[in-house]
């Protein structure tokens, strides 16, 4: 029989299989119902406010300047569009699984296996990353105690190698060596990564009891920043406020966006919310407004206290005070130091919670082998997925380089985005078509009848017929009137030399996709009047792909081509819905 790989999941059964408790081969069991909203709330502070604030904004601020803030303020514009169309499939479909499971209601079995898959990559890469992140902190906070760990087990191999800095040099001339091969390693962020998984792995009120703790206190130690930086900032130095032109502002867009994804990994969650529907739109929102206030205050008192040029560091909260070289601002770059590991580990706690329960839905679904959903007897937690993914994370957080993790979780998560917002559009399209067809719930596809589903929380609609056509006017006319050279610089893929050359044609290919998918986008927005703030969502997020950079995407789309390969060997054939045809 011929398999339809585009098979869609209703929400009815997804809520029968989630309530029948298709979770363990060896028998039904169910997880405990614990969340509300402001543990919800905390765990997405605890993913958002992290590696971003105490690392990587410090990199963004550097090649932006001062008006870094501004793409600050895009981000979470646009997170906010991706946001509410989360707050619209966790309303409608309260299970875990996040983009995964709405992309198997809106668009078929094997989008959703892409975007399971995709997301398997976005949150072991992004662990790995925040790992590390918090290994780099923590050897630096024991430095500061006269602990010192050898430089060879707090780094990956690779930084070693290159030896472009001090602690890079010594860890490679110092490193013990079997025959031409040298043992160096990131252990701390291994170390971590265990402690975190235990954590999870005893249950999920022990998760939210601690990710509250954390979150609480560093929320207290970034109040502190704020009101002491405050102090010392100096207006002077927000001038020039875009030293890099917008160009420059944009080159931080992976490292701002892998500040923001935190709201993702509450949405899987679901099934241990005491009321989902409820309870995650409400937290969604609640920790983007924070994070984001946060974010921007933050940046204009770095870049206020210092010169945007020094702001090159891996510390940039800490480094600010050290500058100032006075013994009260030396305290705080020591507590900013704590705060550091304990945010880092807070972060890596929400993201190490999240990845397990996709997994379990998706071997719920039969796409990956029936152990990935056991759920432990005791702690009710997705024992197997839960240990595997402290596996899959710890190990590689051994080896593995922050810059390039970050930039390639960025990458996956913006796809999770992009298909989360497609799905709210194709769905308020198919209430449309059954509205016409004046039967109440029920469209027709592929000479089946079936229910459009339907949820508590929908977001307003507002006619987008005539605005994203203007708005892709206006793009097109900017562009050609700002672009160094115009139109013709664009379309010139020659090298310095005058020839033609592959890279120069590789660079601009993502940006000539987004002008095709916006033009498209516009056509059908105004031929079907689609819903304004999910076409904004998807709009956005696909230009920020397009800055995520072609080296990234050509490693995501080859992780892309490894999981079809592994759907049509085995998830194709062992799918419970295929099973039921």
């Amino acid at each position: 029989m011929k398999q339809n790989i585009f098979r869609r999941k209703t929400v009815e059964n997804i809520l029968k299989e989630a309530a029948a408790g298709h979770t363990d081969a060896h028998g039904l069991s169910s997880m405990n119902k614990v969340l509300g909203v402001r543990d919800l709330t905390f765990m997405g502070i605890a993913a958002i406010v992290g590696a971003g604030i105490f690392s990587t904004i410090g990199k963004a601020s550097f090649d932006g300047g001062p008006g870094i803030v501004l793409l600050f303020l895009f981000v979470s514009v646009a997170c906010g569009f991706s946001a509410l169309c989360y707050a619209e499939f966790a309303s409608m479909v309260p299970v875990s699984g996040s983009a995964y499971t709405y992309s198997y209601v809106a668009f078929g079995e094997v989008i959703a296996w892409i975007i399971g898959w995709d997301l398997l990559m976005e949150y072991a890469i992004g662990n790995i990353a925040v790992a590390i992140s918090w290994s780099d902190y923590f050897t630096s906070l024991l430095n500061g105690f006269g602990i010192h760990i050898p430089d060879y087990l707090t780094m990956d191999y690779w930084t070693a190698k290159d030896m472009l800095s001090p602690e890079a040099k010594a860890a490679w001339l110092n490193a013990p060596a079997f025959g031409n091969f040298k043992i160096i390693c990131d252990l701390p962020a291994f170390l971590i990564t265990v402690v975190i998984t235990w954590v999870i792995y005893i249950g999920i009120k022990e998760s939210k009891r601690s990710t509250n703790a954390m979150v609480i206190l560093k929320m207290a130690i970034i109040l502190l920043v704020l009101v002491a930086g405050a102090f010392y900032v100096h207006p002077s130095n927000w001038a020039p406020f875009l030293p890099n032109g917008i160009s420059g502002v944009l080159t931080g867009t992976s490292a701002v966006f892998f500040s923001y994804i935190g709201f993702d990994a509450i949405s899987t969650t679901a099934e241990e919310c005491r009321n989902p529907q409820r309870d995650l739109p409400k937290a969604m929102f609640n920790s983007l407004i924070i994070c984001t206030v946060v974010y921007v205050l933050i940046a204009l008192v770095l870049t206020g206290m210092v010169s945007y040029k020094q702001l090159n560091v891996g510390d940039p909260l800490a480094f600010v005070f050290s500058a100032l070289h006075n013994k009260y601002a030396d305290y705080i770059a020591g507590v900013v130091s704590v705060s550091a590991v304990i945010a880092t580990a807070s972060v890596l706690l929400v993201f190490q919670l999240g990845q397990p329960r996709i997994w379990m839905s998706m071997s719920r679904d039969g796409l990956l082998p029936p152990i990935f959903a056991r759920i432990h007897l005791k702690y009710k937690t997705p024992s197997f997925s839960t240990i595997l993914t402290g596996v899959l994370v710890g190990v590689p957080a051994l080896f593995l380089n922050l810059q390039v993790v970050v930039a390639l979780t960025s990458v996956g998560t913006l796809f999770a985005f992009v298909l989360v917002c497609g799905g709210i559009i194709r769905l308020q399209q198919q209430r449309k078509k059954a509205t016409h067809l004046k039967g109440a719930d029920i469209i027709t596809e592929h000479g089946e009848k079936e229910l459009v589903p339907e949820s508590k929380f929908k977001i307003i609609y507002i006619n987008s017929k005539w605005i994203i056509p203007l708005l892709f006017i206006t793009a097109m006319v900017l562009f050609l009137k700002y672009y160094p050279g115009g139109i013709e610089a664009f379309f010139n893929f020659k090298d310095d030399k005058g020839i033609v050359a592959w890279h120069v044609i590789r660079e601009k290919v993502p940006y000539l996709l987004f002008t095709a998918v916006f033009a498209y986008t516009a056509f059908l927005s105004f031929i079907r009047s689609f819903s304004l703030i999910p076409v904004l969502g998807f709009l956005c997020c696909t230009y920020l792909l397009c800055e995520s950079g072609t080296s990234n995407w050509e490693r995501f789309l080859i992780w892309l081509v490894i999981g079809l390969l592994i759907y049509f060997a085995y998830g194709i054939k062992k799918s419970r819905l295929a099973n039921k045809e």
